[in-house]
């Protein structure tokens, strides 16, 4: 593993890749915070391993989670990784979303992301060390039908993301954009409106993903692509969009 720190900060543990995250990262003898609002879901995460502590949160509360961070730091001690893993993704045509969906996808998805972020970067940038780990998708570099809302969200992470990068390099912290095609975990449960897409592409492993992370936070790349198909899937985006289109019309059926 990539992480040489004491202390890290999971966001979205309550299940999926923000559990896995707090379980292996508790595993290599770290001591996380896992945050979440669904208590249930933290006490499920961190179960009798008294290295991962629960803090419940709603990360689109900027106060409350710079009262949560400066919680942990006083209890476990400076924070030495970020991972923003929150996230929600119901799928379906944008007309048929109202708007408090639309805006409480990105609160989620980008404002929470910001809101830990501007809560924890700086006391790493002060120390000179750390690892921002950041949750976009292959939906942050493609827009399909169904997801219009969810790439919006991503593709604010992916640019918030960057630049954060570039305003901030050589400072000593480490920066992780990480875009991974659909994952195997309950994230995908909330696509109610099934797109069909969906079927054309298989899920990986949330394991690949960590181990992607790791591999490129050694390296020092920011986007972290974890297989073939999503970077191959982002260079179509950007030299063939029309192909790509074509396809996902094709695909959907409208």
């Amino acid at each position: 593993m990539a992480f040489h720190g004491k202390v890290a900060l999971v966001t979205g543990a309550a299940s999926g890749m923000g559990r896995l995250s707090s379980r292996r990262l508790a595993a290599g003898g770290a001591r996380v915070a896992a945050l979440d609002v669904n208590d249930a879901g933290l006490r499920e995460t961190g179960g009798d391993d008294e290295r991962i502590r629960p803090y419940a949160v709603d990360v689109t509360d900027a106060p409350a989670v710079a009262e949560t961070v400066r919680r942990i730091e006083a209890e476990l001690g400076p924070i030495d990784r970020v991972m923003n893993a929150a996230a929600i993704m119901p799928t379906e045509r944008l007309l048929n979303q109202d708007a408090d969906l639309v805006n409480r996808i990105m609160a989620i998805n980008y404002g929470g992301t910001v809101n830990v972020t501007l809560a924890v970067l700086p006391g790493m940038l002060q120390r000179g060390r750390g690892d921002l780990v950041n949750f976009a998708s292959v939906a942050g570099w493609l827009p399909t039908l169904h997801f219009g809302a969810y790439n919006a969200s991503k593709f604010a992470v992916v640019a918030f993301t960057e630049v954060l990068y570039h305003e901030n390099r050589n400072a000593g912290v480490r920066f992780a954009c990480v875009c991974p095609p659909p994952v195997a975990t309950p994230l995908l449960d909330q696509a109610k409106s099934q797109p069909k897409v969906l079927d054309q592409i298989p899920a990986i492993a949330p394991e690949t993903v960590l181990d992607a992370i790791e591999r490129d936070l050694e390296r020092g790349r920011l986007m972290v692509f974890p297989d073939r198909n999503a970077a191959w899937t982002v260079w179509i985006r950007r030299h063939l969009p029309r192909l790509l289109w074509w396809n996902i019309h094709r695909v959907e059926g409208f």
